[in-house]
């Protein structure tokens, strides 16, 4: 833990504080119906085109079922446009590799992944997927799936600043303007600077280079027909083959990335994600996907400010995801710094840390930093597999997730899940001092805490519900890659990145077996559905009530929702109820590896 690792936590703080306030104004124009932005010249006439080609009246308002019900519908028809396209890849343009199509399960499970911006992936990305399904069945999803977010965040906010209404704006609207005005020209230039760092953007076949020194490896037996030939453990049957060249992946690449990390995606164009040198080929590409990553969401406490005229409550959110942040970043920094347990109490390799699992471009700290900053946001994308990590060290971005990814989060998820956190915040504050709890003039009643309580308890329901199943069958624990407590916390990632729509894992988790077992790919994109879409719809049901009510006018008892004391009540709620729902699982987990691992067992 160095000064210059400090400096670059630092700078990384200054320059996602710098962005906000001026990103946060853009938003407000974007997310303004009738907004004004520099870009209207170029982009308003293809928005009008898109309005009419559509059937839609952008000046026709939704309430929060008419916007709920178009976000479903939506969804769910961009689920099946995805799934045709992985089915039927094999058919389609834009495939130099001659990749097959995907099987009914992994077809399934990741439509359901990319239309939820969650990108789990159970399959490698060059190995699996051609260009045109990359571009057109996923890259499409990352932009909508992001934009969805988004609107989803505008009418909660909307339903909180707007006083004695009926509706929170227009989904088709704020879906086109996110998409159009925001999230296109951003990733029009961040992709160009990413091609000027060495990514890749082009529709070559894969290259094929010749090793120097060919190397052994341990691979899948196969008949004559190709299929895997498996032993009678059920398992693939392994032998050894010697490997004379590489493949080197080629393709549309920077347009992916761009998006994966602006839309808080995650999805891999490769297995390695941004691990790989061509998906982050330098220190500077590395430090701009992080900033990235955050961009729009600490943008929306700017805008929360700006919607509710009330902009230091807006700086007070923005503190208290910034403080949980710094915390995981310290925690998890410093555990991957103090390295394997065992190591210290042997005298080995004292003082070098833990690199097993990270790109020695990056090291500890930008590793470090990258997960606890990919699972605060919901993003997925890794530079660095944390199945490696030591267990206090995987802790860390595995409680970033289960505390609902609010620390800045997803593009739009994050904000609307801290305003879940903030309803309840008030309504603790209310009943410590007897007043009936109010939230920026708007009395907190019981079904507004009752839909916020109703969304934590989805995501706590589907996290352990789908742990405990697996861990007790047979398929659960057939796909594990580590056994004891280790091998538990891999099943308690998975789901819980699943039901955050987080995408990234354990990286020891085999999800889609070469047996074709489907278990895991299918309760894995449930898991992914319910983490989204019964998570929206008590927050819609939430901006419909919030929206209705009248503002009273503050008095001698208003608590305020900006300062030191609104930001600690805010932070204990977040952190307190993520304990009391995940604590004892974390227990069986992280925490006692940890401590086995001070008595010398590994797993």
């Amino acid at each position: 833990m160095n000064t210059t690792d400090w400096l670059q936590l630092a700078l990384f703080i200054g320059v996602v504080a710098l962005i906000t306030k001026p990103l946060g104004i853009h938003l407000t124009k974007v997310l303004d119906a009738d907004g004004k932005t520099f870009l209207d010249p170029v982009i308003r006439p293809l928005e009008r085109l898109t309005y009419a080609l559509m059937g839609v009246d952008r000046n026709k308002e939704h309430d929060w079922k008419q916007y709920t019900l178009a976000m479903l519908v939506f969804s769910m028809v961009g689920c099946i446009f995805t799934y045709a396209i992985l089915r039927l890849q094999h058919l389609l343009p834009l495939n130099p590799q001659g990749l097959s199509g995907l099987g009914h399960h992994l077809a399934f499970n990741t439509a359901i992944s990319f239309t939820t911006n969650t990108n789990w992936q159970s399959y490698g990305g060059e190995s699996t997927m051609s260009y045109f399904s990359q571009m057109v069945g996923l890259t499409f999803h990352n932009f909508v799936s992001a934009a969805t977010g988004i609107a989803i965040a505008a009418a909660l906010i909307r339903g909180i600043a707007r006083r004695s209404s009926e509706t929170l704006g227009n989904f088709w609207v704020d879906l086109v303007r996110s998409t159009y005005y925001l999230l296109l020209p951003i990733c029009l230039v961040f992709a160009v600077f990413l091609m000027s760092q060495g990514m890749i953007q082009n529709f070559k076949p894969y290259d094929t280079a010749k090793l120097t020194e060919p190397v052994k490896v341990m691979v899948e037996k196969t008949n004559d027909a190709g299929e895997t030939v498996t032993g009678a453990d059920g398992n693939p049957v392994m032998e050894e083959s010697i490997v004379n060249t590489q493949t080197i992946v080629q393709g549309p690449m920077a347009s992916q990335v761009a998006i994966k990390m602006l839309g808080t995606n995650g999805g891999g164009y490769t297995n390695a994600n941004a691990a790989q040198p061509f998906e982050n080929p330098t220190p500077l590409s590395n430090f701009i996907q992080m900033v990235s990553i955050f961009a729009i969401g600490s943008a929306f406490t700017y805008y929360l400010g700006r919607m509710t005229g009330n902009q230091a409550h807006g700086w007070a959110v923005w503190s208290a995801m910034t403080v949980l942040f710094l915390a995981g970043v310290i925690f998890c920094w410093k555990a991957e710094a103090v390295g394997n347990p065992i190591h210290q109490t042997l005298g080995v390799l004292a003082g070098d840390g833990n690199m097993e699992g990270k790109e020695v471009r990056f090291g500890i700290f930008n590793s470090s930093l990258f997960a606890v900053i990919t699972t605060s946001a919901s993003c997925g994308a890794v530079n660095s597999m944390h199945d490696s990590f030591t267990a206090l060290g995987g802790f860390v971005p595995l409680f970033m997730m289960q505390l609902g990814e609010v620390v800045f989060g997803g593009v739009g998820a994050g904000i609307y899940g801290m305003l879940v956190f903030v309803i309840l915040a008030v309504f603790i504050a209310g009943l410590m001092v007897g007043r009936t709890p109010e939230y920026l003039g708007k009395k907190i009643g019981a079904f507004d805490v009752k839909m916020s309580m109703l969304s934590l308890l989805v995501l706590c329901l589907s996290t352990l519900g789908f742990t405990a199943w697996a861990s007790v069958s047979g398929w659960g624990l057939a796909g594990l890659n580590n056994n004891g407590p280790h091998g538990f916390t891999e099943m308690l990632y998975a789901y819980s990145s699943a039901t955050g729509n987080n995408g990234s894992a354990f990286a020891g988790l085999t999800a889609n077996p070469a047996n074709g077992d489907p278990n895991y790919n299918v309760t894995l994109g449930y898991a992914m559905l319910i983490g989204r879409f019964l998570m929206i719809i008590p927050i819609m049901a939430l901006a419909g009530s919030l929206v209705r009510k009248k503002v009273s006018p503050p008095g001698m008892g208003t608590f305020p929702v900006h300062g030191p004391t609104f930001v600690v009540l805010l932070i204990g709620s977040v952190l307190l109820i993520g304990a009391l729902n995940f604590l004892p699982a974390l227990a069986l987990g992280p925490i006692v590896e940890h401590f086995l691992n001070l008595k010398g067992q590994l797993f």
